[in-house]
C-alpha cells in the first residue's frame, strides 16, 4: 500500500491522475524484475523512462543534473551539463549491469533509427544503484534481453513501486526499498502543468527514518539493520516550460525531499538527479528557437511558478520514497541475505501519531 492508503499526505498541492511521474502527459515507464538463483542468485532489474513517444535521439528535450554526494554514476551526465539536452530514455539498473545497460540502449536507439550513428553518437543515460547485498554481483550482469523487454513494455499508467525493476535489490532505511514514485499539478498564471518524480531508492539508516516530520526510525527502536547503503537516483519530469538551467535547479531541489525522510547523503551513499522537460521537443536539424518559459530570479512572490515547482519536487521527492519503503516487500538474496519489508502491522501505532 502507498502512503495515501494509510490516510496521510504529503505537503499541499494536488497530485496527479495516478500519482506517477506518467502523469506527465507523454512519460512512458518500462520495469523488468529479475530473479534467479542458479548459476548464481540474481536479484536485480531495469526500470526506464522514456522523455515521449518519439525517438529521443533524434528529438532532444531540455535536461539539467544535479549531484548531492558523489559515489555512483550517471552515464551522459557530462554531455546533458554542457547542452543542457536529453536525447537517450534513461535507464536504471544495479551497479553490476551499468555495462550491459549501456550496450542495450545503443542497440536499441539503432535499431530505431539506422541512421542515429549519421548525424552524431548516441550517449545514453544509465544510472545505478548498488543492489550487491542481494544479488551475486560477482556473476554477470542482466543480458541486454532484459533491457529489451523494459523498453518494449513501456507504458503510460499507473508504475509498479517497491521491491521491483531496479529496484529489486534495494534498501532503504535498513529496510526493502525500491522504486518509488509520485506527481504533483500545478496551477500558473499561464495554464496547468504537472511534475512528476521517480525515484530508486537504496539508501539511509534505520534511526534516520522520518516520515513527515516524526523520526518514526528511531521511535521503533533498533530491530538490526541490514543491507549495504548504495545511492539514490532520481527523475524529474515535467510539462512546464523550464530552460536547462532551470531544471538543474529542479534536480537540486530532490537532495531536500530526501532530507526530508531523513537522509543525510551518507558517505559511501551516491544521490543523483536529472530533471527534464517535455514542453519543447528540439529536431537534430532545429537551427534557431523561439520558446516561451518560465521566468526564475524574481526576487519576491510567493506565488512565483518557479517556487510552486520547487514546492512540487521537494512534496514528490518525499513521498516517492516513502511511497518505496511502504510498497516493498520482504526479499532473500544471495548468501541468505534478507532485507524485511517495513513492518507496518507491527508499528502502526507509531504511524499514527504522525
Amino acid at each position: 500500500m502507498r502512503l495515501r492508503d494509510y490516510g496521510f499526505a504529503v505537503g499541499y498541492l494536488p497530485t496527479g491522475r495516478h500519482n506517477a511521474i506518467t502523469d506527465v502527459p507523454g512519460i512512458k515507464v518500462g520495469q523488468v524484475t529479475v530473479v534467479m538463483n542458479e548459476p548464481t542468485v540474481i536479484r536485480s532489474g531495469v526500470t526506464v523512462i522514456f522523455p515521449h513517444s518519439g525517438n529521443p535521439a533524434w528529438e532532444r528535450v531540455y535536461a539539467g543534473t544535479d549531484v548531492l554526494n558523489g559515489y555512483g554514476v550517471m552515464t551522459g551526465r557530462a554531455a546533458i551539463d554542457e547542452w543542457g539536452l536529453l536525447g537517450s530514455p534513461i535507464v536504471l539498473t544495479g551497479t553490476r549491469s551499468v555495462g550491459s545497460g549501456y550496450e542495450a540502449t545503443m542497440q536499441y536507439l539503432t535499431q530505431m533509427d539506422p541512421g542515429v550513428a549519421d548525424f552524431d553518437i548516441a550517449i545514453p543515460v544509465v544510472a545505478e544503484c548498488d543492489d550487491g547485498y542481494l544479488n551475486d554481483n560477482r556473476g554477470a550482469a542482466l543480458p541486454t534481453s532484459a533491457f529489451f523487454d523494459a523498453f518494449n513494455g513501456a507504458c503510460e499508467g499507473p508504475v509498479a513501486e517497491g521491491s521491483v525493476g531496479a529496484g529489486t535489490g534495494m534498501q532503504l532505511f535498513g529496510y526493502k526499498g525500491g522504486i518509488g514514485t509520485a506527481s504533483r499539478r500545478i496551477v500558473g498564471e499561464s495554464g496547468q502543468f504537472t511534475l512528476g518524480v521517480l525515484v530508486n531508492t537504496n539508501f539511509g539508516r534505520q534511526h534516520q527514518l522520518i516520515v513527515r516530520g516524526h523520526p518514526v526510525g528511531l521511535g521503533i527502536g533498533q530491530t538490526g539493520e541490514r543491507g549495504q547503503e548504495g545511492s539514490c537516483i532520481g527523475v524529474v519530469a515535467t510539462d512546464a516550460p523550464l530552460l536547462p538551467h532551470q531544471l538543474k535547479r529542479l534536480a537540486k531541489r530532490m537532495g531536500l525531499g530526501l532530507a526530508r525522510t531523513g537522509s543525510v547523503a551518507n558517505d559511501s551513499s551516491g544521490e543523483l538527479f536529472l530533471a527534464f522537460g517535455t514542453a519543447t521537443r528540439i529536431a537534430r536539424d532545429t537551427r534557431t528557437m523561439d520558446v516561451p518559459y518560465v521566468v526564475d530570479g524574481q526576487m519576491s512572490g510567493h506565488e512565483i511558478l518557479i517556487n510552486r515547482l520547487f514546492d512540487a519536487t521537494v512534496e514528490a521527492t518525499e513521498e516517492a520514497v516513502l511511497n518505496a519503503l511502504f510498497e516493498a516487500k520482504s526479499v532473500v538474496g544471495r548468501d541468505g541475505n534478507h532485507l524485511d519489508a517495513f513492518p507496518l502491522d507491527r508499528y502502526g501505532h507509531v504511524l499514527k501519531t504522525v
